[in-house]
């Protein structure tokens, strides 16, 4: 693990590491509070909203991405509320038609919008561009301290890095509100714990690590993240600190290895075309849940 392997591959490991673990800490809160799809509906949501701020600022920042996934999640939870009541259907029938048209919506505008000039496209709106993600200027661990060289990094890093402070300080900040409200709402609002707005915030959070690892990653690592991981930490253990540690160890696992043997491991049968890392970080996330499922020593619990 020379030089190469800083330029080539340090980067995108970084960077799926901290998506993982990123959508990993609040989808634990999620899956106990029985929310998990939540993640899945932010990562469809929030596309329309993210072309719609490139369309205007022209660019691909963290900023107006983040302002036009909210103004997104804002339009989608209206627009359910009609459909809901116009059409006289249950809530999850109604979030699943606004989820699918509003993806679709995103996905129609990307095909007609002129993207070529950053990574924004249908394919890179499911799969990312991890693989891309690589540090030219790196020539070897000692640019690790030359602080003229990490100027250098994709900016994908930094920004995830970021987004994943911010939710472990979130986290830090409200471990005892968030846990008490979590397996006990009305317990938590009798003393005091305004729980209505804690789950928004959590939500927001939520929104935070998904648009911030779209860019690297794209829905289907942030969709495998937000549920695999928690899910398969649940069923390891029954306390919510041992969980959250679970989780992020399965994360970090998933994302790791899930990087080498998207590159490498096609060779092993012959094959010298890497897959997807996308795919196949999202697919060791589903088979050590798997795992769990079977082996774990909580796996038969019901509640």
């Amino acid at each position: 693990m020379g030089a190469e392997f800083v330029s080539l591959s340090l980067t995108p490991i970084m960077i799926g590491v901290c998506v993982a673990i990123g959508c990993a800490l609040p989808g634990n809160f999620l899956l106990l509070r029985s929310q998990s799809l939540i993640g899945d509906a932010i990562s469809h949501v929030v596309l329309p909203g993210i072309v719609v701020a490139f369309l205007i600022t022209g660019a691909v920042a963290t900023g107006p991405m983040l302002l036009g996934a909210a103004s997104a999640a804002l339009i989608a939870v209206l627009a359910i509320e009609v459909v809901r009541r116009l059409g006289r259907i249950e809530t999850g029938a109604a979030m699943g038609v606004i989820f699918t048209a509003m993806f679709a919506v995103g996905v129609l505008l990307l095909e007609q919008s002129d993207t070529s000039g950053v990574h924004l496209d249908v394919e890179h709106a499911l799969f990312g561009n991890l693989e891309s993600l690589i540090w030219l200027d790196a020539k070897g661990w000692g640019s690790l301290l030359d602080p003229a060289t990490l100027r250098t990094v994709p900016v994908e890093l930094p920004r995830m890095m970021a987004a994943l402070l911010l939710i472990c300080i979130f986290i830090f900040i409200f471990w005892r509100p968030l846990g008490v409200s979590t397996f006990d709402e009305a317990y938590a609002k009798s003393v005091g714990i305004a729980t209505g707005s804690l789950g928004l915030v959590l939500v927001f959070v939520s929104a935070i690590a998904a648009v911030a690892a779209f860019d690297a990653v794209g829905s289907i690592i942030v969709i495998a993240m937000f549920i695999c991981p928690p899910a398969a930490a649940r069923m390891m253990t029954n306390r919510l600190g041992h969980q959250i540690a679970w989780s992020v160890i399965f994360a970090a696992f998933a994302a790791t290895v899930g990087y080498f043997l998207a590159g490498y491991g096609p060779q092993w049968f012959g094959n010298f075309n890497s897959v997807s890392a996308a795919g196949m970080i999202a697919t060791i996330s589903g088979v050590i849940l798997a795992i769990t499922a079977m082996i774990g020593p909580f796996r038969k619990r019901t509640t």
